[in-house]
């Protein structure tokens, strides 16, 4: 329903950090019409090339303040994730993703109070870098 959102196109980028690539990390946005805690985010996958990543690899912000592990943010009750904000998936991955082109899975679901299963939004996008 709301798969156009969970990956947004262009968004898939090395990161580097004091000199350093230390992973790479995508934009995504809410799979569902309105904001909901962080602990109901039911998971987050990320595929690249054919491999899935280490869910302990994953960190996810809605704000770009705070990061977070998948298992802290089973707990994170006071900070939304908003229907208009983007948030960042980053994988830790030393060296990031080598130069050239790559196919990237991203899967975000949420649970919502109103709804009685998982939304969940699944898009592939081939990446540059």
């Amino acid at each position: 329903m709301f798969e156009n959102n969970v990956f947004v196109e262009g968004s898939c980028r090395n990161v580097e950090e004091d000199g350093k690539i230390i992973g790479y990390e995508m934009e995504t946005y809410i799979t569902y019409y309105r904001g909901i805690p962080l602990s109901m985010v039911n998971h987050i996958k990320v595929e690249t090339d054919g491999v899935e990543v280490p869910r302990e690899n994953i960190r996810f912000t809605p704000d770009h303040i705070d990061w977070f592990t998948l298992d802290e943010m089973e707990t994170v009750a006071g900070i939304k994730w908003e229907y208009d904000q983007k948030a960042t998936v980053r994988v830790l991955q030393k060296g990031g993703l080598p130069k050239g082109n790559h196919k990237v899975c991203l899967t975000v679901c949420t649970r919502t109070a109103y709804i009685p299963f998982p939304l969940e939004g699944i898009v592939t996008r081939e990446v540059t870098i």
